[in-house]
């Protein structure tokens, strides 16, 4: 395994940090979307363990976030969903055609932006992607940190007006793991500044209404060979997106290979949860994506129903 960082131009001019870990002898390939207040490099040995199975993981820091924020001004400046969605379709577009199966993954928010990509991402790009993964997708806040609805009413409002005005929303260290260590370098890490915009705030929560309402649909056809693969996971403690409203968006999927895991007892960031939970997270999604790929005795499905 080895690692490689550099910056991806976007059609705008923006350069986004980029990071690779890259797997020595490789059978898939996986781009990373994190989440909200988040950077590609703070998921601890996540990245590292799927690089040694033979996934190599492309990740990056959004538009607003980690190294991609050069000065105070550009934090949570994601810009419209519009924009959010094409920085993906950028990072994506020069790896395909891939010569090993090509996967999407997200965390949290970039959860939620993976599923809005499976319905509006465009279809030249979407016919490359074996499958697509949603970590605690933000479908819903949780109903304890859940905001007034008359804040969001407002913060809307104002952001059509202000819609580059920053607004700081500090996730709960606490609440992100069970792992107090973890919790500590989150609380620290400089790099998740908590800062959004008003129009990158109110778009994070329209994109997840429209996945909580039904208006994003998921269907078959979102994928390589024109099937759509899609596994979601969830901790059933997640303070900060619910558990609930990801179970129940997840079953208005009608694709015929989806699953739904369940991490019973578990927090936000299933990925750095304590002792050896994080290596059963990191497992479970290698196996996943394995299974679909030819590399563990499954069958790979060919890519001449393209």
């Amino acid at each position: 395994m080895s690692t490689e960082e550099g910056w991806h131009t976007v059609d705008d001019g923006a350069k986004l940090y980029t990071k690779t870990w890259k797997a020595s002898d490789e059978k898939a390939r996986l781009v990373f979307v994190h989440g909200f207040s988040d950077h590609c490099n703070a998921y601890y040995n996540f990245f590292p363990t799927l690089s040694a199975k033979g996934i190599t993981v492309y990740a990056f820091d959004q538009r607003g976030w980690g190294r991609s924020v050069i000065k105070s001004s550009q934090k949570g400046l994601t810009g419209p969903t519009t924009r959010v969605l094409a920085d993906i379709t950028s990072l994506i577009r020069p790896l395909t055609p891939s010569p090993v199966p090509l996967f999407l993954m997200g965390h949290s928010m970039g959860g939620a932006e993976v599923l809005t990509w499976m319905s509006q991402g465009p279809a030249d790009v979407k016919k490359h992607i074996r499958g697509y993964l949603a970590e605690t997708p933000f479908i819903a806040i949780h109903p304890s940190t859940r905001p007034l609805k008359m804040t969001v009413v407002l913060g809307r409002l104002a952001g059509k007006v202000l819609p580059r005005k920053q607004m700081v929303q500090v996730i709960d260290a606490k609440f992100v793991s069970r792992d107090s260590a973890v919790q500590k370098a989150f609380a620290e890490d400089r790099l998740c500044h908590d800062t959004g915009t008003l129009e990158g705030l109110a778009g994070m929560l329209d994109r997840a209404a429209d996945l909580e309402n039904g208006k994003v649909k998921i269907s078959e056809g979102a994928g390589e060979g024109g099937i759509t693969r899609l596994w979601v996971g969830h901790g059933t403690e997640d303070k900060v997106c619910s558990y609930g409203a990801a179970k129940e968006f997840f079953d208005t999927v009608t694709v015929k290979d989806k699953e739904f895991k369940t991490y019973p007892g578990w927090y936000h960031k299933l990925h750095a949860e304590p002792g050896e939970d994080s290596i059963t997270f990191a497992n479970d999604i290698a196996k996943w994506i394995l299974d679909r790929s030819g590399a563990t005795g499954e069958p790979n499905e060919s890519k001449s129903k393209l």
